[in-house]
């Protein structure tokens, strides 16, 4: 031992390495299942499961100040965030005269992609994907700043 208390939270050398290195990269992943999701598995759910899974391997990787300050917003406002989007999707088929959060398509042609289709479907998993992060994230900063708490009174 080096003096220091053992319930203090130190990473290792190559957790604080494998930090840095898999949060973009399961970040571009939580991605790439989101926006496959209504197609194949994956979508809102899993996808906001991995992300805030890359921002807890962060946390206890380089701290709790540093995951705070990368994730650059409050997950509380990213809950607020998702549930809006995720209501405000079914508007657009109320307009037409449809159920609430019936999906709806519009096709949009992109200089490099070709067409893309947007829907209703994409912007409610956004939104969900929004609410899981917020939600996990909210659960694991708390409980990692009680933990610093605790630590720091003993």
């Amino acid at each position: 031992m080096n003096g220091k208390s053992p319930t203090k939270m130190e990473s290792s050398l190559i957790l604080r390495a494998a930090g840095h290195f898999l949060l973009p990269l399961l970040v571009l992943f939580s991605l790439f299942l989101l926006l496959r999701g209504h197609n194949e598995p994956g979508g809102g759910f899993i996808a906001g499961l991995v992300a805030a899974s890359a921002f807890a391997l962060y946390t206890f990787s380089m701290g709790l100040k540093s995951a705070r300050k990368t994730l650059r917003a409050d997950p509380r406002d990213l809950m607020g965030a998702g549930l809006t989007l995720a209501l405000l999707s079914g508007v657009p088929a109320m307009l037409q005269g449809q159920p609430f959060l019936t999906a709806l398509w519009w096709p949009l042609t992109l200089p490099l992609l070709g067409e893309v289709k947007l829907s209703t479907v994409l912007a409610f998993d956004i939104g969900v994907y929004l609410v899981v992060i917020g939600s996990v994230l909210t659960i694991v900063l708390n409980l990692a700043e009680a933990e610093e708490n605790a630590e720091w009174k003993s």
